[in-house]
């Protein structure tokens, strides 16, 4: 029996860059795929940390990627987050390949916000705001800026070393940037913000959501957990709000599940999924665009599909 192939994460980013992994998750949405029929990931509390498991099914193939999130690594030197794919047939369930499921995160993730950038923001939106200075944070600069206009960046960042590292990495890509940093860094960017991503740890709002201007367009994809929020209830009111599925964010989205407990939006409020949007089925108001990410298992499959029929 052949040992079972192993993609690792420079082999991953070379068959499916960013820009290939957008149109690949916007063809399966096309073609049918419903992400309302995705399951809900478990998730298992061990006494490290956190076990995620996300399996999916669609077309030729079934998947899981399993997930650990453990908080006291940072101080081992180690990954908060780790990961492996296993990727499936789709009709005998025999493995095909082993996949980086961080790599795989680190792609999907912003690339999904990219598909929904390239259908909720204005054509010539130039300017960018990132809160978070990880993976994820660069993941949505180059992705957001193969789909948009972007000519200026704008770092938002606890920590002073990490924003400035990462926003001379936007400059040394040959997009101007700027770093914001610290407890209570100059917000004034953001009212400014053509695009805002939010790529961070946060379980509070990072900013006042009334800074935000309408047209403006707004992702959030650092929190998974109904009691964790990176935007505030005044965004979410004013926002016409796109989710991944309605049945991912009502159970797993801090940003959505809290302002509807607290009686500041309602389920209705949501004006469709990943789905809705890609069809043109989603009318955009005249206040800002939200589009509200945690994280599914269909999107996993779909990358890592194209990425084992690339290899194979």
């Amino acid at each position: 029996m052949n040992p079972l192939p192993y993609l690792d994460a420079a082999t991953i980013e070379r068959l499916v860059p960013v820009a290939r992994a957008v149109r690949i998750l916007e063809e399966a949405l096309r073609a049918g795929l419903d992400p309302e029929e995705t399951p809900l990931r478990p998730v298992v509390d061990l006494p490290a940390g956190q076990l995620l498991l996300m399996p999916a099914a669609a077309g030729r193939y079934a998947g899981v990627k399993a997930v650990t999130v453990a908080p006291g690594n940072a101080a081992r030197g180690l990954p908060r987050i780790q990961g492996t794919y296993l990727l499936l047939d789709g009709e005998t369930l025999t493995p095909l390949a082993a996949m980086d499921g961080i790599a795989l995160t680190s792609l999907r993730t912003p690339a999904v916000s990219a598909l929904a950038v390239t259908h909720l923001a204005e054509p010539d939106a130039r300017t960018l705001v990132v809160f978070g200075t990880g993976p994820q944070a660069w993941g949505h600069i180059l992705a957001l800026s193969a789909v948009r206009p972007v000519e200026r960046v704008t770092v938002v960042g606890l920590d002073r070393d990490r924003a400035e590292e990462l926003a001379a990495r936007c400059r040394e890509h040959g997009l101007p940037a700027l770093a914001e940093h610290g407890q209570a860094p100059d917000l004034r960017p953001v009212a400014e913000a053509d695009l805002i991503a939010c790529c961070t740890t946060a379980r509070e709002p990072l900013f006042p959501g009334e800074l935000v201007r309408d047209g403006a367009t707004v992702v959030a994809v650092g929190a998974h957990e109904p009691d964790a929020r990176e935007l505030d209830g005044d965004l979410m009111a004013r926002a016409t709000v796109v989710v991944e599925a309605r049945s991912a964010a009502l159970a797993e989205a801090g940003d959505v599940v809290i302002p509807v407990r607290q009686g500041t939006i309602t389920t209705g409020h949501l004006a469709g999924n990943l789905a809705d949007l890609v069809a043109g089925r989603v009318p955009t108001g005249a206040g800002p665009r939200v589009f509200k990410s945690t994280g599914m298992a269909w999107e996993d499959l779909v990358v890592a599909a194209a990425a084992y029929e690339a290899w194979a």
